[in-house]
């Protein structure tokens, strides 16, 4: 605990400096501690040109992409279990061509490379940021896109964000796609569709890219609303595997410029199909007050298992409220009844924020008689130097509660990322 204390007593010195006016970001809160993390190094969106030859939809290409190196260690408490830490350099980048009577394309590559002098060797190597090999490099991104008004659909591999299949871009690769999906967009309500075929990314493994979701792949469909209000509705049907219905609701609003208030519900109901294993209901809220850059959050998970099944968190890092930077609830989820209970402290100033969240997963005894009870915190600090430039690291400590001797659920993890989008 004297780790926290000092990390708090540092972020709190250097919100002083920093010091100068606070106030609420106006854009849409996030759900869980796992989003919040890294919300800010993803790529932001160019706006595609509409031109009217196809020359100029190559004149008037765009380019973006991000440069990204990090660091992440773990200090293992096990016996006879390893530390290991990597350093890794990469990013992405993508061309998308100018639009055309509606048509245009997009390519990105995705990349990551160890480096060895700051990398650990063999069993001390963390393969989570470029694969075991110490490498990884895919096309990960390649489709073709059309759009008519309000109507959109793209073919080939993209980045989704849904609540069961996401990007999820917590490391140094995330999620994308290989998929097929129509969208609409009507009185401020947005209406999705499609079939997701494979997936790579930190989530799918990166020791083999491009796995199937399914075995005829994901068909999927939901819409979605975000104002003050907000509504999510989606069912999934994972081929041979599970079906999903995912609802959520609930409401953001703004008290005054510098206060709000923020309070969802959701429900996940999935149903085994082909004898794979997955079948639970999973129940959740959260409430959220946000006054004058400092916010105060709690979050609650409730799984009730259907004997000897397990939940299935989806392609991604999963959308339940208590999700951290590393625990969720499948990982105690197997063969119980489970429980979390996530209150969390943020501060933002300017480019400047802060998170502290404490992490309480809990599981009734299995039909072996085991128990669980695991604790996770995790301290984030993001800088963002400018609109382009983040700097930001998240100490996570996890805490087997349940077992007397240290499990691989004891360990301290640590993770520095310097990321710069173009």
């Amino acid at each position: 605990m004297n780790k926290i204390f000092t990390i708090v007593a540092i972020s709190v010195f250097t919100c002083t400096l920093f010091a100068i006016q606070s106030e609420t970001k106006s854009d849409i809160r996030l759900h869980s501690v796992r989003e919040n993390i890294d919300k800010e190094a993803v790529i932001t969106k160019k706006e595609v040109s509409i031109v009217d030859s196809f020359k100029h939809m190559f004149q008037d290409g765009k380019v973006s992409g991000q440069i990204r190196t990090m660091y992440a260690g773990n200090e293992q408490k096990a016996q006879n279990t390893p530390n290991n830490y990597a350093t890794a350099i990469g990013g992405k980048l993508k061309y998308e061509l100018a639009e055309l009577q509606g048509l245009n394309a997009g390519v990105a590559f995705y990349t990551s490379h160890d480096m060895n002098f700051a990398t650990g060797d063999a069993l001390h190597q963390n393969n989570e940021l470029s694969s075991s090999d110490g490498s990884y490099t895919q096309m990960a991104e390649a489709y073709i896109n059309y759009k008519y008004k309000d109507f959109n659909f793209r073919a080939g591999r993209q980045v989704l964000d849904t609540p069961l299949a996401d990007s999820d871009d917590i490391r140094m690769i995330s999620n994308s796609f290989e998929a097929y999906v129509v969208s609409y967009n009507f009185n401020g309500f947005k209406f999705m569709a499609g079939n997701i075929q494979s997936w790579q990314g930190y989530d799918a493994n990166l020791d083999t890219p491009w796995e199937k979701t399914g075995k005829n792949g994901t068909n999927f469909g939901g819409l979605a609303y975000h104002d003050v209000w907000e509504l999510n509705l989606w069912y999934y049907n994972v081929t041979n595997q599970v079906n999903a219905l995912y609802l959520s609701g609930g409401i953001q609003y703004d008290i005054t410029q510098n206060s709000l208030i923020h309070v969802m519900a959701q429900y996940l109901h999935e149903s085994e199909r082909a004898s794979s294993g997955y079948a639970t209901e999973i129940y959740g809220a959260m409430a959220e007050v946000v006054l004058k850059g400092v916010s105060l959050g709690i979050a609650y998970n409730k799984s009730v298992a259907t004997p000897l099944k397990m939940s299935f968190s989806g392609f991604g890092g999963g959308t339940l409220f208590t999700s951290m930077d590393t625990l969720i609830l499948d990982d105690i989820a197997d063969d119980r009844d489970t429980h979390a209970f996530v209150p969390s402290i943020g501060y933002e100033i300017e480019d400047f924020s802060f998170l502290y969240a404490y992490g309480d997963f809990k599981g009734d005894a299995n039909s072996l008689g085991n128990k669980a009870h695991i604790i996770e915190q995790d301290v984030s600090l993001e800088y963002n130097v400018n609109d382009e430039f983040l700097v930001a690291c998240v100490y996570a400590m996890q805490e087997d509660k349940e077992n007397s001797v240290k499990t691989d659920h004891d360990w301290n993890r640590f993770q520095l990322m310097v990321n710069y989008n173009f």
